[in-house]
């Protein structure tokens, strides 16, 4: 069946996430209202000790973990970890000091793959193998997972050869590669767009491991991530004359590849016949094409789908009410991604994450801050999806595009407090709003912001470092710019040669 899909579709192809401290909740120095008066509810624990780490001198952090009210679990050390997540020294610091002096509890190995991600992504590779010989040494793994997390971070550094040298090297660390672990490193190559070098790896290894389905998925997937179709076409036809049967989740990448560059005619047509065929269709399926034709414009059509899909029975996910608010928001009116957000509520669904990103997004697109920080606002006040780093992220970037920077700076410095930490790109975002007013205290601010992003165990740019220095010259803050030359340094960056 799937040849024939392969043939109807050849000539289009051809063309083309201790005490009980009482904090108050914190509120923000902007313009919107609570939609409730409703009191908050008391802060979980782990946001309650994650704040208290963050304010606390490290000298005298021990004795606060020791803390005989606080019943450590695995759990509980995970859940601080993650909201320590953006700032890495003090979440690396807490994972030691918990791991050193507390007279019971020990960490357990997802404790320690999180404290390796976050090394990992500070690039201080020693602390990672540090970590991961005290795993072994505890028989605590390393796992699948551990390596997989490194060689990821490996890849998002531009080291993608040292990824693969990992995997190669599992069984050197008591962990030996499998079909499983050979498809992880496939996929991390993959969705970080080093396709032809995961071909590469899967045509030399694919006899070794026995590829299956998923493999051939995998590759294909990564295919269609940069846009090129007509190969992914062919990895899909070698999978099935090697004996191996497309599944449901074959075709949707198929599907999602289409959309993906733009053929939006070519995804219709492979849309029908799926449903035609024995393969069918599912959410999924569905959710791409209200995606697909969304993002075309064709808002009408995306609708028909939509409708279509429960006429016939399939019941949208959250994922499909996503599909449709996003593509409202961007190509038709927020008004109406509104109102199916309040419709998706009303029926029982509940939003998400992206939901809200979404919707804030569109309404801050159409200058409507004081409404974008009352789904904000209601979005803190969801016991399920409290707002992320991207939501903050999103008001902090159309604040300072309207010129409104001293909004921007105060919800950065109510995330600062602990609730949400920001992340790199939000130190990005802020330093360059800087830059627009050229004003000597702004580029003041932007030093510190810099030096605050290092200190948190971010490594900003070569360019924003040179920009920042320079910024600070012209302005006659020549000491400030020296202080940024030997943190630059210091971060293992080659400074520029400046006469200061």
């Amino acid at each position: 069946m799937f040849v024939l899909l392969l043939r109807r579709n050849s000539s289009a192809l051809s063309s083309l996430s201790y005490s009980q401290v009482p904090l108050p909740k914190p509120s923000y120095l902007l313009p919107y209202h609570s939609l409730s008066t409703t009191p908050p509810p008391p802060p979980p624990q782990d946001a309650i000790i994650a704040k208290l780490i963050l304010c606390s001198d490290p000298r005298t952090l021990t004795q606060t973990l020791v803390d005989t009210t606080i019943q450590w679990t695995p759990e509980l050390a995970d859940s601080v970890l993650k909201r320590l997540w953006n700032h890495g020294p003090k979440a690396l610091h807490f994972f030691r000091t918990l791991d050193r002096h507390h007279p019971t509890f020990a960490h357990s190995s997802s404790s320690f793959d999180l404290a390796i991600d976050i090394a990992a992504r500070m690039r201080d590779y020693k602390a990672v193998w540090a970590l991961v010989a005290q795993m072994r040494n505890r028989r605590l793994g390393p796992g699948p997972k551990t390596f997989a997390i490194i060689a990821e971070r490996y890849v998002a550094a531009g080291k993608p050869d040292r990824a693969v040298k990992l995997f190669l090297s599992m069984h050197e660390h008591g962990c030996f590669q499998d079909l499983n672990s050979f498809n992880t490193i496939l996929d991390v190559l993959c969705k970080s767009k080093r396709v032809e070098m995961a071909y590469n790896l899967f045509k030399a290894l694919k006899g070794r491991f026995k590829v299956d389905c998923v493999s051939y998925n995998i590759i294909s997937n990564g295919w269609c991530l940069i846009k090129r179709t007509p190969k992914a076409l062919e990895v899909l036809k070698e999978m099935v004359e090697r004996g191996l049967e497309p599944s449901l989740t074959t075709f949707n990448t198929m599907l999602k590849g289409y959309v993906r560059a733009g053929q939006i005619n070519e995804a219709w047509e492979f849309f029908l016949q799926m449903k035609r065929r024995k393969c069918g269709v599912d959410v999924v399926s569905y959710t791409t094409m209200v995606h697909g034709f969304g993002c075309a414009g064709e808002i009408k059509r995306a609708r028909r789908v939509f409708d279509d899909m429960i006429g016939e029975g399939v019941l949208p996910s959250v994922a499909t009410y996503n599909a449709l608010i996003q593509v409202l928001c961007k190509k038709d009116s927020v008004e109406n991604a509104i109102l199916v957000f309040e419709d998706m509520v009303r029926k029982g669904y509940a939003p998400n994450w992206t939901t809200y990103n979404v919707v804030i997004r569109g309404l801050c697109h159409a200058d409507q801050m004081d409404r974008a920080l009352m789904f904000l606002e209601r979005m803190k006040e969801d016991d399920e999806c409290e707002p992320n780093v991207q939501t903050y992220n999103i008001v902090i970037r159309y604040f300072c595009d309207a010129g409104e920077i001293e909004k921007g700076l105060d919800v950065f410095q109510k995330m600062g407090s602990g609730d949400c930490l920001p992340n790199l790109d939000t130190y990005n975002v802020l330093i360059s709003a800087m830059f627009v007013r050229k004003k000597s205290d702004d580029l003041l601010v932007a030093g510190k912001l810099l030096t605050e992003m290092v200190d948190r165990g971010f490594l900003p740019r070569k360019f924003t470092f040179n920009r920042v220095l320079n910024g600070l010259l012209l302005t006659g803050n020549q000491g400030f710019a020296k202080e940024i030359l030997r943190l630059q340094s210091r971060c293992g960056r080659l400074p520029r040669q400046l006469k200061l």
